[in-house]
């Protein structure tokens, strides 16, 4: 008799993993959520005043020429027959076209969206990497000088904006120093290190905030982990040095809470972004919004939101489905 295939087997297995049932699940919640974010931006654009006609047209512009550019832009439609059209478009993919420039929203957003994505990664690669070792460093030996130091820096830190901040590091650097330029954007395709150099600043405006906090949140978690669990005390007895507690016990226990922490702050990243791409004229996806939202583009601010929205959702189920995998013995729930 021939052996059977263990196929079978193993694919009900993949598909029963509760990482995977959590993935599903978040997808399926996150319809509903979408589509009261988009209905909810519908909504309040609708209820500022102006138009984007208005706004081509000038302040000089009789109510006869509004009115008929206003008709040629299918702005004279009720808003619910404006929202369906808009969302039949939307789930296939179809954004529209800009108001004001015409060009499909589609065809702008994937090189808005590479700067965009290089920054917040930057900022997250920067924290991190600068975050992680300190806090270690300072939940080592609590209350020392460098522990005293790094707590009185996270909290000076987290006391500053970040645009604040992204203003005095272009007066010192850019202006004072000439280090780094003050304002534009070097394609990767063009440059490596002038994209490096253009993305430095802007990149760490917004990572020294991000920094502070992670340090402060992972080395007080660190700091009770080593105090006060059972498990590092068992640790210690079998003979294990401080470093190896620290690093393969506490910090693995800890990471989890940074995982959800760092999930949390995509939304907050991403909506930092239009400032700071602002102030360095990055020609991202922040930027964008706030010139739609300038002119009264109704059209590209409610695809930057949804397209803010999907990125947020998808962030928290990779924080989700990472916390699955890096501990089988979480579950949620019987999804």
């Amino acid at each position: 008799m021939s052996r059977s295939s263990p196929v079978p087997r193993v694919v009900p297995a993949v598909l029963g993993s509760p990482a995977l049932r959590l993935a599903g699940w978040r997808l399926l919640t996150a319809v509903p959520i979408l589509l009261g974010v988009s209905i909810l931006m519908f909504i309040l654009l609708n209820l500022i005043p102006g138009s984007a006609a208005v706004q081509l047209l000038g302040p000089e512009a009789t109510p006869q020429q509004i009115a008929q550019l206003e008709e040629e832009m299918g702005l004279n439609r009720p808003p619910v027959v404006r929202y369906v059209d808009w969302l039949s478009h939307a789930v296939r993919g179809d954004l529209g076209r800009s108001l004001v420039s015409r060009q499909p929203i589609a065809d702008v957003l994937p090189a808005r969206l590479a700067v965009t994505g290089e920054l917040v990664g930057l900022a997250f690669v920067i924290s991190l990497v600068v975050a992680i070792p300190l806090a270690l460093l300072a939940a080592r030996r609590p209350n020392r000088l460098l522990d005293r130091v790094s707590m009185v820096v996270s909290t000076a830190g987290l006391s500053v904006a970040n645009y604040v901040l992204a203003l005095l590091l272009v007066l010192l650097f850019a202006v004072k120093l000439s280090w780094f330029p003050a304002i534009g954007y070097v394609p990767l395709s063009e440059s490596v290190s002038g994209n490096l150099h253009a993305m430095a600043l802007p990149a760490f405006a917004m990572a020294f905030p991000l920094l502070c906090f992670y340090t402060r949140f992972l080395r007080s978690d660190l700091v009770d982990q080593m105090q006060g669990q059972d498990y590092v005390m068992t640790a210690r007895a079998k003979g294990l040095g401080p470093w190896q507690v620290l690093l393969r016990h506490a910090f693995r226990n800890s990471s989890f809470g940074l995982i959800t922490i760092v999930g949390l702050n995509i939304s907050g990243l991403i909506g930092a972004t239009v400032i700071i791409e602002s102030i360095f004229s990055l020609p991202g996806i922040g930027q964008y919004l706030l010139q739609g939202i300038l002119t009264r583009d109704y059209i590209v601010v409610q695809a930057i939101v949804l397209v803010f929205a999907i990125i947020t959702v998808l962030a928290n189920l990779m924080a989700d489905v990472l916390y699955a995998v890096l501990d089988p013995r979480i579950r949620y729930g019987n999804h």
